[in-house]
């Protein structure tokens, strides 16, 4: 029986922990101070930096670029499992099945493969006899895939550059607004408090939020690509007819690179 490699999300407590721990920390520092916790919290000074952000951020991406990059913020917070033991599963027994009944054999068995490269990979391996233009296609097809997914991360680091400098515009103005107060020296100190939490707020959302999301949506990219390459290197070693034990030594650094505790004899069935 064919192993499916099932997508599973699990929700990523690291990363909320890691968020919940930044804000606790920045509101304990805010408390020792005995400062006023109400005055950490200004509407117009998120507009600003919020709004600010947003608006420069259109500019510079197209409307479709900026929801896309939203959506995929949630991979940071939800860990996606891509099975990667599975799909190693799935490529080990499609070699053993296409060296016991044929290549061409395979085709009763894309209908069960679940990951769409691998089973893309397998379709075009049905259609052309030629490993060569396959890696080709399916190589093409990676580096696509990368550059269409790598402008996410860098719709964050523009989030991250742009909300530092509304933070300063949000404190600006505050401080223009209150200079008419210049004659009330308890006003005035109390105003230019109040000013400086949009910079507050500028560099916060781009060092606790923006920025840290916006590496780990690289990094995360970076493990779908690897998980790619390997099912490219497995499709074109079964459309060139190697053996499953030279399929499985090649596939071998995947699997330590992911878990260093376990072989991968002891992942795979198929023996």
């Amino acid at each position: 029986m064919l192993v499916l490699g099932i997508v599973e999300a699990k929700l990523n407590f690291s990363a909320l922990v890691a968020l919940i721990v930044a804000f606790v920390i920045i509101f304990l520092t805010q408390e020792s101070e005995a400062a006023a916790m109400v005055s950490l919290f200004q509407p117009s000074a998120i507009l600003i930096v919020l709004g600010g952000t947003f608006c420069a951020s259109l500019l510079n991406f197209s409307p479709a670029t900026l929801f896309n990059a939203l959506k995929s913020s949630k991979d940071v917070f939800f860990n996606k499992n891509h099975s990667q033991i599975k799909v190693i599963d799935e490529i080990l027994y499609l070699a053993h099945y296409a060296k016991r009944n044929g290549l061409f054999s395979l085709n009763e068995l894309t209908s069960n493969i679940q990951d769409p490269f691998l089973r893309r990979g397998i379709e075009l391996s049905m259609d052309y006899n030629n490993p060569q233009m396959i890696y080709d296609i399916l190589k093409a097809e990676i580096t696509f895939t990368e550059e269409e997914e790598l402008i996410n991360s860098r719709v964050f680091e523009a989030f991250g550059g742009y909300a530092p400098t509304f933070g300063i515009v949000g404190a600006v103005m505050g401080l223009i607004q209150i200079m008419s107060y210049i004659q009330q020296p308890e006003v005035l100190a109390q105003g230019i408090a109040v000013a400086f939490v949009s910079t507050l707020y500028g560099v916060g959302f781009a060092n606790l939020l923006f920025l840290p999301i916006a590496g780990k949506l690289k990094l995360n990219l970076r493990e779908k690509v690897l998980l790619k390459e390997v099912i490219l290197q497995g499709i074109v070693s079964i459309q060139m007819g190697e053996t499953p034990i030279v399929i499985e030594e090649k596939l071998v650094a995947y699997l330590n690179y992911h878990d260093k505790s376990h072989s991968l004899k002891e992942h795979c069935g198929v023996r």
